[in-house]
């Protein structure tokens, strides 16, 4: 079956509330992966933000969107146990605030990667394209994926790490491999990771294989039977009945 979509919708991803809201939930992403393989029952659930989503934000408007990171939420408190800190997020009617301190972390591994006049120029290339959205079927799904920099040759993904020393451990645990393949399937062109290690600010350029990129494919196709399965226009199986079965070894 071929579905269709409207370049309106492509044009409305650009705006991240349309992305994360109505008009991105009638498409797949590869957010979604991790939640399909492994926790179904929190599919297109509401998730509260982490430390770790808010530092990745402003990490990319930073490097991406600078003028936008002007208004990022971040609070000048010692710790999270403090009534300023408390105070802060009933103000702005937040879950979760960066603290001060770890914004400027932030901003320092955004100085370290601008530094570097290799990244900077692959970045920044004039002709670069940023954050841009597309939509395209995959298999029996639609999916969407919004590109951090399309170049004229390739896309790259900017991210942080906590040990660049063992990033492809990381790039299947948090289905980077599944980004890659969704994301060269959607744009047509091959993506790059561009890395910092947040505690050594060491720099690393990562190109898939096609063994990452096949695995990636794997993950695809598994989650898009889960989606079927549980949630599709006709679900075959009730998700309360969901159970976690595997062999150990």
């Amino acid at each position: 079956m071929t579905f269709e979509f409207s370049k309106k919708d492509i044009d409305s991803l650009r705006n991240d509330v349309n992305y994360y809201g109505e008009v991105g939930k009638k498409y797949l992403s590869n957010s979604d992966i991790g939640v399909l393989l492994r926790d179904p029952k929190s599919f297109r659930q509401d998730r509260q933000s982490t430390k770790e989503m808010l530092e990745g934000r402003y990490f990319h408007l930073l490097m991406l969107e600078p003028d936008k990171a002007e208004d990022f939420v971040r609070v000048d408190a010692s710790n999270r146990n403090t009534k300023i800190y408390q105070n802060f997020l009933e103000e702005h009617k937040a879950d979760f605030a960066l603290l001060k301190k770890e914004a400027e972390a932030i901003e320092g591994l955004v100085a370290t990667m601008k530094s570097n006049i290799r990244m900077f120029e692959d970045i920044y290339a004039p002709s670069n394209l940023y954050e841009e959205p597309s939509i395209k079927q995959i298999g029996s799904v639609m999916w969407k994926g919004k590109a951090d920099i399309v170049c004229e040759d390739k896309l790259i993904d900017i991210k942080t790490t906590s040990n660049i020393n063992k990033f492809d451990a990381s790039a299947n645990l948090y289905n980077y491999d599944s980004q890659a393949y969704i994301y060269e399937q959607i744009f047509g062109k091959p993506l790059v990771f561009y890395v910092i290690d947040k505690t050594s600010h060491v720099l690393g350029i990562y190109r898939p294989t096609e063994q990452f990129l096949d695995r990636g494919k794997e993950k695809v196709y598994q989650a898009m039977e889960v989606y079927h399965t549980f949630f599709g226009d006709n679900p075959t199986e009730d998700i309360n009945q969901y159970i976690v079965e595997q062999e150990l070894f």
